[in-house]
């Protein structure tokens, strides 16, 4: 069967992780991480963002990882599951996971089969809203065939069986603190969600909301001799200048995430001489989301920003285009990131092969095409300048995360939007508050009420079969769902759906690399989401951490427990 190529190999080169220099346990004392985008919360299955994503990432574990090159490495198994070893059947219909023998939870009962059976019936239930949804696109079934060994079935032949359970955005959870934390009941889980139990380096001893984590060493951590550092402080909040200056000029941090800011602003902080920079690329994209739905507050909060309400001028796609249109990508670029970022038109940038150059006319900006595709679709220019059709002006609420640099961009993206008459209100909200996952907020990226957002986000792994997934029919946010949901822009087109069932069961390389790329220009085409940057990962460390290596395809704190001091 030719399908199989794709899973042939899969497992035959392991990277090994590096090895931590460190004697015993807790030897190199106290760590401290930045992250100015606070965590909000520690259940990766309760929120998107990456803050909490990746900070739950030194707690609750995958099965297996992505490296830093993209290749999976197990973690809680001793092997990755492939065609040759027999882990993934003939039919590509199931996969089969062994948990290595003695793993223990923190509090030091044994991880088994029955946890991650749990943790699928917990994304999956159909009363709860599930953030990682998509991770879990096809399966059928999952049951446990011992205690140590699981069986993931699915509806179908799955080419590509590596996405639950796999990277830092589907851990497994423990079945006895998740208990009563099923479906609606998910959210209401404080404690659980607050400090989980997990398998990881570390510990949550105190966790503050929107502001600090404090951690100590798992003391029933699979390697005895990890972690290196006995307690961790993960401060959140601020802005990446305060936080990159914590690490390359004082030195009073050792690890700071995502330092979004100009290119000639970090080097004269690197000068100082107390930390450097770790970057890289992989598939960070700032992006526009366009929202389908009407955000007006003059509707019901049952029906606000959601499918029962279309949005008054969006769903004309020549009103999305001209957005696009306008936008002057390469300067974006040029002012935000320099060498540290370059201007797509796509969702996918890379690898290479998932890559399109079928939507590569928007690096061109064309402000006269798009005051023309206004013009013909009946938007007349008002004494003001604004436009008008049928007594309603084009205007907009654009909002963004608090950040220098994105509101730099929302500056001039306003300005070219007012050059083709479309009045632009901007908006910031605090990025704690703006990526965290709490259904009660109003300024949840989630929620969405307003008319444009701006962000960036990425997929573990080097296949985008569920990140292209997550724009499928009924996985946008909801107030049945908690507004948990992966579809933020509210797409959804039968089409498309089509074309990710048809990825899923495909299995040979180039025509996976085919079916995803006429997948993703069908959605680029309809100007829902408008890639801006393709930005490269860029941190800052202190010259005396040692044993970090970036990673771009999965938690950026994959490897926390070999990372230690130099002395």
């Amino acid at each position: 069967m030719r399908r199989t190529t794709a899973l042939r190999g899969a497992a035959a080169l392991i990277a090994l992780l590096p090895a931590a220099a460190m004697a015993e346990r807790g030897a190199d004392g106290h760590l401290n991480i930045i992250y100015y985008q606070a965590p909000s919360i520690l259940n990766p299955y309760l929120s998107g963002g990456t803050k909490d994503i990746e900070s739950s990432s030194l707690i609750i574990e995958p099965l297996a990882r992505y490296d830093e090159k993209g290749e999976r490495v197990p973690y809680l198994v001793d092997a990755i599951p492939t065609l040759e070893n027999g882990g993934v059947s003939q039919d590509m219909t199931s996969i089969t996971w062994k948990l290595k023998p003695g793993l223990k939870w923190s509090d030091g009962s044994p991880l088994t089969s029955a946890d991650i059976v749990f943790t699928a019936e917990y994304c999956m239930h159909p009363e709860g809203g599930c953030a990682q949804l998509s991770k879990f696109e096809g399966v059928k079934t999952v049951e446990a065939v011992d205690d140590l060994t699981v069986k993931v079935t699915f509806e179908g032949p799955k080419p590509n069986p590596y996405l639950p359970f796999v990277g830092g955005q589907s851990p497994i959870i423990q079945k006895a603190q998740f208990a009563e934390c099923l479906g609606t009941k998910a959210p209401t889980c404080t404690s659980a969600n607050f400090g989980p139990i997990g398998t990881g380096p570390f510990v949550a001893t105190e966790f503050r909301p929107n502001d600090v984590i404090s951690l100590k060493a798992n003391p029933n951590y699979r390697d005895p001799a990890k972690p290196a550092f006995a307690t961790v402080t993960f401060k959140g909040g601020g802005d990446a200048a305060a936080a990159a200056r914590s690490v390359l000029e004082t030195g009073e941090f050792d690890y700071a995430w995502n330092l979004q800011l100009p290119p000639e602003v970090l080097e004269k902080m690197v000068a100082a001489g107390k930390g450097e920079l770790v970057t890289g690329f992989g598939t960070l994209v700032e992006r526009l989301e366009l929202n389908l739905t009407n955000p007006s507050p003059s509707l019901p909060p049952e029906t606000r920003a959601t499918l029962k309400e279309p949005h008054p001028f969006f769903s004309d796609i020549r009103v999305r285009k001209e957005l696009s249109m306008a936008i002057d990508r390469p300067l974006l670029t040029e002012i935000g990131y320099g060498q540290a970022g370059r201007a797509t038109c796509n969702l996918v940038p890379a690898p290479e092969a998932f890559a399109s150059t079928a939507n590569d006319a928007c690096l061109t900006q064309d402000v006269a095409g798009a005051k023309a595709l206004l013009d013909e679709a009946g938007w007349v220019p008002g004494p003001d300048g604004i436009r008008v059709k049928d007594g309603q002006k084009l205007a907009i609420i654009f909002q963004a995360p608090v950040n220098a640099i994105r509101q730099d961009f929302q500056a001039l993206i306003k300005q070219w939007w007012q050059d083709i008459g479309v009045q632009t209100e901007l908006r910031t909200v605090d990025p704690s508050v703006f990526f965290g996952g709490d259904p009660g907020s109003p300024d949840t990226f989630q929620k969405f009420y307003a008319d444009v957002e701006m962000y960036a986000n990425n997929f573990d792994g080097t296949d985008p079969e569920a990140y292209l997934a997550m724009y499928k029919c009924g996985n946008e946010p909801r107030p049945e769902t908690g507004w948990q949901g992966e579809n933020i822009n509210r797409f959804c087109d039968p089409a498309y759906d089509a074309l990710i069932d048809k990825l899923g069961e495909t299995g040979v390389f180039e025509e996976r690399t085919k079916i995803a790329k006429e997948a993703h220009d069908l959605y680029m085409q309809q100007s829902v989401l408008l890639p801006l940057v393709d930005r490269g990962r860029v941190s800052g460390k202190s010259k005396t951490l040692g044993g970090v290596v970036l990673n771009t395809w999965d938690s950026e704190l994959w490897n926390a427990a070999d990372w230690y001091r130099i002395k």
